[in-house]
């Protein structure tokens, strides 16, 4: 029974009343105008799933229509929507209901084609980096600048880039490392393409010209500069599998030799394999590897790989820090067209960073839109050591005005009570990106139709299935006593005379009853109108379809 209620009711959800102009009354329910368009909204989206002609009745559906709005009138008299547990549900639904809203799809189109021709193409940088603290101080962040900014002077004056960066940059996978034996990479980063790299990063890196400098740039690292070498199609993924000799030393050449010579004598790789490779982890599935791309695998295992033409190919001997393999095309995976990558590319982009810079696009539109004020004097709090534990009677100077809304002092100090890993004026920004996007989301109901009809709805819902639970269903339940007295005084309509063997069916035929007894109740007390006049246009109006 519950289950048929919750069907019915979601599907005679009501509609809001924003961006009415004059529009005809259907009927008046004490006092509350209700058009033939919100009626006509819920009848229509109610048609695809009645199957019969005698459902799709006007004049019955009005009926049910006028039983639901009093059903769901009553659940705001019992103020069922202050509960708390209703409060928090409807206010994560606006959170997924307003998502959409929150990205600029023009800047996403964009970027999932700029994406797609970062995956089709590759390109070889270097860079240099000054390391920025989490917790920089406006004066920290201005030095780690002036200076990237004097190494790249330097650069673009002739000095070598290598060298400078093997001297100055403090990403240290650049120097050597005299413990490990490491030798630095000066700043080559290699081969990369689209989500290799952080966003900022792969930006840059991308919009610079080969054999040029970037200006600087910042990170989540610190500042960069990149400079770029070459720009080729992207040689996509490889699938291969390997014969692993774990010696380096020259009995593990003679060996891995041995294993060669049986290959060009038509021995089977996976039969090599299994008798002499040392890599446990494939042994078992003839050697095979997951697909990688270049700049994924060792540089000797990846020259081998992507040099190999066909499938079944195999290399002479390589050798790496594990030992000496062989190599065994299996596959190659050219880059999909931008058809088929499109999808993957959008779900990629949804779970990385660049989703912040779509919300970013967004909040920057707002900020033009809104007319934003800071109060000056109340942001002075800012510089106040004690910052958090200044006490709540003296936070309420209103420090940020969006349109009409005020903000005070206190809004900003619960917004960082429990953030201290950024210093106190980049908190503010992020305090005030975030109310602007509060703002917005709130009067969507004012300026998107659609979003206001659907949140409707859902409010509404979920108000009616609270009001239902306890009213019905609920009280049933506990109710013995009324369910055995309702057998006992409908006993024909069963096939068994003993109520544990029906129970089912009649508890399900008791909540109609009690059901239908109360909406007669509600019924009995409002003031319902019909207007006859407008029904009848509408009778007329759905028998010409």
């Amino acid at each position: 029974m519950k289950n048929n209620v919750l069907s019915i009711f979601f599907l005679l959800l009501t509609i809001t009343f924003y961006g009415q102009k004059k529009e005809k009354t259907l009927l008046t329910i004490d006092g509350e105008k209700i058009t033939v368009n919100e009626f006509k909204r819920v009848y229509e989206k109610n048609l695809d799933a009645i199957d019969n002609e005698e459902s799709k009745d006007v004049e019955n559906n009005l009926e049910l229509f006028i039983n639901y709005k009093l059903k769901v009138n009553e659940a705001y008299k019992l103020k069922y929507d202050t509960l708390p547990s209703y409060k928090r549900e409807i206010e994560t639904y606006k959170n997924q209901l307003s998502a959409p809203y929150l990205q600029d799809t023009t800047f996403i189109e964009t970027l999932v084609k700029d994406v797609y021709f970062r995956t089709k193409n590759e390109i070889k940088a270097k860079h240099i980096l000054v390391r920025i603290s989490r917790d920089a101080t406006p004066n920290d962040t201005l030095a780690a600048f002036n200076k990237i900014t004097e190494i790249r002077n330097r650069i673009v004056n002739g000095e070598d880039f290598e060298k400078i960066a093997y001297e100055t940059s403090e990403d240290a996978s650049a120097q050597d490392d005299p413990k490990t034996g490491r030798i630095g990479n000066k700043g080559n980063l290699g081969y990369f393409s689209a989500f290799d790299m952080v966003s900022e990063f792969e930006d840059n890196a991308y919009k610079t010209k080969v054999g040029q400098v970037s200006k600087p740039f910042r990170t989540q690292f610190g500042y960069h500069i990149v400079k770029v070498d070459d720009v080729r199609p992207s040689l996509g993924e490889i699938e291969i599998a390997h014969i692993l000799v774990a010696d380096t030393t020259s009995l593990g050449k003679n060996k891995i030799n041995e294993v060669f010579a049986k290959l060009q004598q038509n021995e089977k790789f996976e039969d090599l394999v299994t008798q002499y490779s040392d890599d446990r982890n494939t042994k078992k599935n003839g050697g095979k590897l997951r697909k990688f791309k270049k700049g994924r695998m060792l540089a000797p295992i990846e020259n081998a790989a992507f040099s190999l033409e066909k499938e079944g190919d195999y290399s002479a001997p390589i050798k790496t820090r594990y030992g000496w393999h062989i190599i065994k095309l299996i596959k190659k995976y050219p880059v999909k067209s931008f058809d088929e990558l499109e999808k993957d590319l959008r779900n990629q982009i949804k779970k990385s960073s660049r989703m912040q810079l779509s919300e970013t696009a967004v909040i920057n539109k707002l900020k033009a839109t809104y007319k934003i004020t800071e109060n000056e004097e109340a942001k002075k709090i800012l510089n106040r050591k004690n910052l958090r534990a200044i006490p709540k009677d003296s936070l309420q100077e209103v420090i940020l005005t969006i349109n009409n809304k005020q903000i005070k002092q206190e809004a900003f100090i619960n917004y960082i009570r429990n953030r201290r890993h950024k210093p106190v004026y980049l908190l503010f920004d992020m305090f005030k990106n975030q109310e602007i996007l509060t703002y917005y989301k709130d009067n969507l109901v004012f300026t998107e139709p659609e979003y206001a009809h659907v949140l409707k709805e859902y409010e509404d819902g979920l108000l009616l299935f609270e009001l239902m639970q306890q009213k019905i269903w609920e009280a049933s339940s506990k109710d013995t006593l009324g369910l055995k007295n309702y057998f006992e005084t409908n006993i024909n309509k069963y096939q068994s005379k003993e109520l544990k063997n029906v129970k089912g069916e009649v508890m399900n035929d008791y909540q109609n009853f009690l059901e239908k007894k109360w909406i007669a109740d509600l019924r009995k007390k409002s003031k319902i109108k019909v207007n006859k006049r407008e029904l009848k246009k509408l009778i007329k109006f759905y028998k010409k379809d």
